[in-house]
């Protein structure tokens, strides 16, 4: 499956954001650090925006989420 871009200048897809997000990325400031979004021409910012929070409320909505433990 492919992913969007977000920032083209620095070929940043959807897919790399939610990544970030599980590896540990809540700020805006932290995923400019690790993929350079919206480092260059900042047109991609209220996307990228939009696509973090996007990602850390499903991030955080599956953490809430009861874990199962499967029984052999």
């Amino acid at each position: 499956m492919r992913g969007m871009y977000i920032c083209l200048c620095n070929a940043v897809t959807d897919h790399d954001i939610r990544r970030e997000v599980a590896g540990g990325v809540r700020t805006f400031a932290e995923l400019q650090a690790r993929t350079g979004c919206s480092d260059c021409c900042g047109c991609c910012e209220p996307e990228a925006r939009a696509c973090l929070a996007q990602a850390i409320e499903q991030a955080d909505a599956q953490a809430a989420l009861p874990a199962f433990v499967a029984t052999a």
